[in-house]
């Protein structure tokens, strides 16, 4: 059953989790170091900020990534990590005007939202910032967190929605967005989690198979951004199947009723 599923996956689905959740990051960080001279003149150009600080913004953003994604794979100073991630999401969204690009805006909150998720998860294995500060019972900083990490994964689902009059794609977002709204409201939250992630891994592996399209090629680049961005809302989800909706959803109401 649902539960045997989880007790037996329990060791390392957050380990898969968090894998999925940052790798966009960590992809991002390995392009940096392959498209290093393209990376430097696109933001020289685009800010005409000089040569310097172009290579500055690219050094920071490689080892920014990879750092963070280090940490937080080998559980080391995740928060700090996480603190370090956000202020790459922050500068990539000013740096390559993100700002104005609604759908690019969205998915990089929701990878915030991915991040809020990782630093209620390292927060609830009690190493915790505000060791020695009371808890006030229920409404925890990390409850919320948890609360708002799935909002935000919400809004990453959401670029992930086609719209366009097929009836497979109609059933796609009817089936996906009756789930996501599950997730954010906390109802069955593992249950309708997994499903999300097994048919998000389906459409992934079936739509964004840059693998199949030459590197040369523009397509290559934008099916593997898709590819990543979806892996990283796979492992968000992922840490909701692990973690659980945390307090303010409904599956803990429905325990207090």
């Amino acid at each position: 059953s649902f539960d045997e599923f989880l007790r037996v996956t329990k060791q390392y689905l957050p380990h898969v989790a968090r894998l999925c959740l940052i790798s966009t990051f960590l992809e991002d960080g390995i392009r940096m170091w392959f498209q290093w001279s393209e990376q430097r003149d696109y933001i020289e150009a685009t800010w005409s900020c000089g040569y310097f600080l172009a290579t500055c913004f690219v050094l920071l953003n490689l080892i920014g990534q990879i750092g963070g994604c280090v940490l937080v794979l080998s559980r080391n100073l995740v928060q700090y990590a996480c603190f370090g991630l956000f202020g790459i999401i922050a500068l990539q969204t000013v740096a390559y005007s993100i700002l104005w690009d609604l759908k690019f805006l969205m998915r990089n909150l929701a990878l915030g939202g991915g991040l809020l998720l990782l630093l209620a998860e390292s927060r609830s294995e009690g190493k915790s910032m505000f060791a020695g500060v009371p808890s006030m019972g229920e409404s925890s900083p990390k409850q919320y967190m948890q609360l708002g990490g799935r909002v935000l994964l919400v809004l990453m689902f959401m670029t992930l929605l086609h719209f366009d009059s097929s009836f497979f794609s109609i059933l796609q977002n009817m089936v996906g967005t009756a789930l996501i709204i599950l997730v954010a409201v906390g109802f069955k939250t593992k249950l309708a989690a997994l499903t999300l992630v097994l048919w998000l891994l389906a459409i992934n592996v079936y739509f964004n198979a840059f693998w199949t399209v030459p590197a040369y090629k523009p397509m290559h680049d934008f099916l593997k951004y898709d590819f990543f961005q979806t892996t990283s809302v796979i492992g968000g989800l992922l840490l909701v199947v692990a973690l659980g909706p945390g307090g303010v959803s409904m599956d803990e109401k429905k325990k207090e009723w």
